[in-house]
């Protein structure tokens, strides 16, 4: 995560510390220590009305925000138990919200201590019961004391581990931070004690003991709207009850936070870190992972079974990536040690069609089916959107009035955050969700007095009044305004959803423009370089 300045600070290893932003660096204590604790009895931690509101609107939301979204791996999760689910941080508030809308058990949450703090969205996350978690980022910059810190954590960690004890799932990112990296760095040991705590809590409640869920999270391009989105839940990780040291479970059975063993937790994040490695880019550089990406497509073309999804161009480029890449042994990957260069042939012209391509706006889909130049427009799919363009417009003028305010709100916010790239999409979705309960009231008011005024051209267009179809009475009027009022919020969320369509028919025109317009010397060089990644390919 960037910021708009750097203090240079490092923590004990000589590592540069995750930047702060403006939010994350005022530390309300007050807030947070008044936290709402979680309640495990129930289906939720949170409040079962809120929390089931504000995941139904996260879904819809989500739903218009990713153009597709796939999730597979559901069928590993062990569901009879707890589990703490863990993957590499590059979305900020995208990454947990995918892990937990996928995922089928309810969950207990800890986040960033600002989450509960800050307006709007601090009223919903104490709601949903979240738990504010200090980081090292602003314990060593002075943000609070370290009494403070470890009164808040030690809280806070009890909390998750008794909701991931009594059968929940639970998000803690090992990182510690999003980041724009194209590999994870280095892991922190705060979910590692969690999920020891809750193993021993299990052990002592005579209840499963909770499992690690290693989780790919996998964006085509974070930072913009209709993007890809594949959530890939990997084999589970398990606790070995004889791990568990008997002092552990006496003490947090008293409800006691007890640090676990320091060589359990590091050797359960190192295995995790072991496990999760692949399931990232896992690459020196974007520029590499974007190559890798390229090989996968022309090696598609070449054996005729094009990639038709954003998983299988994930699964292609890492199944390169195992091909080309300098083995990396267990020991660097849990030291950190920086990933090395792939220096293979083929790597150099993969590099170079990517690049042109990036510059364009394009991707290894926009290549024909030889893998040799840029493909051609489809007039099946052009017919095709075609067709669809008069819903699109007659749904348009609504769209525009019930969503310009957040759109305008998600731009703005999402362009000027000091959180970099890795927040952008964070914004969109909170502008979208808090945007629309706040403008969408008034605005179906709005057009309830719009009709009030102009009631008598209605019935004209309409053919029948409308106020009376309960009857003649005022309060079956009423009655008739208030179905009217409650039935103009779908139609603004179906507004939403066709332009969502037309934004894709949209870039898909604009697409095929770039790709008949690139300019002749740089398609000339595409053409080069691709012919010689092929005879680079036809080597391996």
């Amino acid at each position: 995560m960037t910021s708009s300045m750097s203090d240079g600070a490092t923590d004990h290893r000589g590592e540069k510390l995750p930047e702060l932003s403006k939010s994350a660096t005022k530390m309300r204590m007050d807030k947070l220590l008044s936290t709402p604790m979680p309640k495990f009895e129930g289906k939720t931690p949170g409040s079962p009305l809120w929390s089931n509101i504000a995941f139904w609107i996260a879904r819809r939301i989500l739903a218009a925000q990713y153009r597709t979204s796939d999730v597979t791996g559901v069928e590993n999760l062990p569901l009879d138990r707890g589990n703490m689910c863990c993957a590499w941080h590059t979305n900020g508030l995208m990454d947990p919200l995918q892990m937990v809308l996928k995922h089928p058990n309810n969950f207990v949450m800890g986040g960033r201590h600002d989450l509960v703090t800050r307006p709007l969205l601090g009223w919903w996350t104490r709601k949903l019961a979240v738990q504010p978690v200090v980081r090292k980022a602003e314990l060593l910059r002075g943000g609070c004391s370290e009494e403070e810190a470890s009164q808040i954590n030690g809280r806070s960690l009890m909390m998750l581990a008794t909701g991931i004890s009594a059968g929940f799932g639970c998000v803690l990112f090992p990182e510690g931070t999003s980041h724009d990296g194209s590999s994870m760095l280095r892991f922190r040991t705060g979910p590692f004690r969690t999920v020891f705590a809750a193993a021993a809590l299990a052990k002592a409640n005579n209840q499963p003991i909770p499992a690690i869920v290693p989780i790919g999270l996998h964006f085509r391009a974070r930072e913009r709207f209709r993007t890809d989105v594949w959530v890939e839940y990997d084999r589970p990780l398990s606790i070995e009850e004889k791990d568990i040291p008997a002092s552990l479970v006496e003490a947090v059975g008293d409800g006691n936070w007890v640090e676990p063993p320091a060589e359990n937790v590091f050797s359960l994040r190192d295995s995790l870190r072991i496990r999760l490695m692949p399931l990232t880019p896992n690459t020196k550089t974007w520029e590499e992972y974007d190559a890798l990406h390229v090989l996968g497509h022309v090696e598609s073309r070449r054996i005729q079974q094009p990639l038709v999804s954003w998983k299988e161009e994930v699964l292609a480029a890492r199944a390169f990536r195992t091909l080309l890449q300098p083995k990396i042994s267990n020991q660097d990957t849990v030291e950190n040690v920086p990933l090395p260069e792939i220096i293979h042939p083929s790597i150099v012209p993969a590099k170079a069609v990517a690049s042109i391509l990036k510059e364009t706006g394009l991707d290894g889909r926009d290549l024909n089916s030889q893998g040799l130049d840029l493909r051609r427009p489809s007039l099946l799919n052009a017919v095709k959107k075609a067709v669809r363009i008069p819903v699109f417009l007659a749904f348009l003028p609504l769209f525009l009035y019930s969503f310009t305010p957040q759109a305008a709100m998600g731009r703005i916010l999402g362009d000027s955050t000091d959180e970099g790239l890795d927040a952008r999409s964070s914004y969109h979705f909170l502008a979208a969700m808090f945007g629309s309960l706040m403008f969408w009231p008034f605005m179906a008011l709005g057009i309830l007095f719009i009709e009030y005024f102009n009631h008598d051209t209605v019935i004209e267009l309409l053919g029948f009044d409308w106020l009376v179809l309960f009857g003649n009475s005022s309060t079956h009027i009423v009655l008739a305004r208030v179905v009217m009022f409650l039935s103009i919020f779908p139609l603004f969320w179906l507004s939403g959803r066709t332009s969502s369509l037309l934004w894709d028919d949209w870039c898909d025109v604009k697409r095929a423009l770039r790709r008949f317009r690139m300019n002749p010397t740089k398609r000339q060089n595409l053409r080069g370089a691709l012919k010689i990644l092929h005879e680079e390919m036809d080597k391996l």
